[in-house]
């Protein structure tokens, strides 16, 4: 049986993990049966995003017009587009892979896995172990049992990132993050798009106020119907129809080419038998951690989405720096994740961190709030903005709760704040008395913190 000083399961952010436990001279295997990169390189941050600048570009000159700018968009490579970004995302795993390779003291093993016992996993029928472990095998798109679904070619975030033909209609299940942004894209570049959601709103878990206000921006785009639960599917082989009904018995059809199930994830550990190797999971499948990173089976540690801690990449490559500490240089780091940000990159985006409204709400917490409109602000002005705002949330003594935002480059200008809560006082004035430089984008930023009444 071959032994390995650590081990490591999933080529996402636990390469980096592989690569520190070879670099310091450890005797390292790797297993991922697939790119390496994971899902943020091949299946999803990196790909979505290159797709939605060429989406953003075609904005901008339908636009044009606005500035006095004679342009029109005379067609679309949608083949073309699809095309570059896999091509370039290809030769980034390709190089890393043949770099991996290279490395003295790691070994790849490129099938699937799964336990057989403590720190001891089978690949490809033969047993491989190791005296420490790295669990870092991620998550999948969710695909609930929806009547008729089995039967229909449907989508999932995977498929629809590499569809070389595109639909001229698309139907899609869900009204999260990789929803919109999805809708967005095909949308942007000539595709009906209509959106299901049982929730009141899309992009729910956003602040009360971004989801509202997005949401009535994507109603613009598309079929928007919130509040409906997807109750069943039908396909013709050529046309997909989703049915779905309201809390009050109201039902609708939609159809479309295309079907994209796009209703969250779910951690990989029912494909890896983590139970075998004396591996804690919650009800909902994900690995039990504690702040070190540490499982409930000695010596083996968990990060990325398949223990969620916040499902991020950025997440992610912070728990990789914990994990490399401890595991492979005998540390005994703890993982803090106060003022975690996050961005939703359609157009305008969002992106918030700490508290939204409704948990402030929801936990009795006495706060203020501070708001300022982007098209009020010189820099709003000059790029002719329709709409956005950032949005504070403090306690009475001035300490920062949250921050959202929605806007014309909202995933940049939220860090500032996130620096403030992340490393300095975490105050208002924190904000408000630093000088931005004027007329940029984060002037925003200071007006709504000067909006706060404290």
């Amino acid at each position: 049986m071959p032994h390995h000083d650590l081990l490591v399961v999933g080529g996402g952010t636990g390469n980096n993990v592989a690569a520190a436990g070879a670099d310091a001279g450890l005797d390292t295997a790797l297993i991922e049966p697939g790119p390496l990169g994971g899902t943020c390189l091949n299946r999803g941050c990196n790909p979505s995003k290159m797709l939605i600048q060429a989406a953003t570009a075609a904005n901008h000159v339908r636009d044009a017009e606005r500035f006095h700018l004679d342009a029109s968009l005379d067609g679309v490579d949608f083949a073309g587009i699809v095309d570059d970004m896999d091509e370039t995302l290809s030769s980034l795993a390709d190089g890393m892979e043949a770099s991996y390779r290279e490395k003295a003291d790691l070994t790849i093993y490129d099938e699937y896995t799964e336990f057989v016992d403590e720190r001891t996993v089978d690949v490809g029928g033969r047993e491989v172990s190791a005296d420490k472990v790295v669990v870092a095998a991620g998550s999948r798109p969710l695909v609930p049992p929806i009547d008729g679904l089995d039967d229909a070619e449907y989508l999932t975030s995977r498929d629809a990132l590499y569809l070389r033909e595109q639909p001229d209609s698309l139907v899609i299940l869900g009204g999260g993050y990789i929803a919109v942004e999805l809708g967005y894209f095909f949308e942007s570049l000539g595709t009906d798009v209509t959106i299901l959601e049982m929730m009141d709103s899309l992009v729910p878990r956003e602040d009360p106020d971004v989801s509202e206000a997005f949401t009535d921006i994507a109603r613009e785009r598309h079929d928007v119907y919130t509040g409906h639960r997807v109750t069943a599917v039908e396909s013709d082989g050529e046309m997909i129809q989703a049915h779905a009904e309201t809390e009050a018995g109201g039902e609708i059809s939609v159809t479309g080419d295309e079907l994209l199930v796009a209703l969250g994830r779910r951690p990989n550990t029912d494909t890896l038998a983590v139970e075998a190797g004396g591996i804690e999971t919650d009800d909902n499948g994900f690995v039990v951690t504690n702040d070190r990173l540490e499982t409930s089976a000695e010596n083996v540690w968990a990060q990325g989405d398949i223990a969620d801690n916040a499902m991020f990449k950025h997440s992610g490559d912070y728990e990789t720096k914990i994990t490399v500490e401890n595991v492979v240089h005998g540390g005994d780091a703890t993982a803090d994740f106060t003022a975690m940000p996050h961005a939703i990159f359609t157009e305008p985006q969002m992106a918030g961190v700490g508290k939204t409204e409704a948990e402030l709400d929801e936990g009795d917490t006495e706060y203020v709030v501070g708001r300022a409109d982007l098209p009020d602000t010189p820099m709003g002005r000059a790029k002719k903005l329709d709409e956005g705002f950032v949005k504070v949330l403090a306690a009475p003594d001035g300490e920062i709760l949250g921050c959202h935002a929605l806007g014309y480059e909202a995933s940049t200008m939220i860090h500032e704040v996130v620096v403030a809560m992340r490393a300095g006082s975490g105050t208002v004035s924190d904000i408000a008395d630093t000088i931005h430089a004027h007329p940029t984008l984060n002037k925003v930023v200071e007006y709504a913190f000067d909006d706060v009444s404290v």
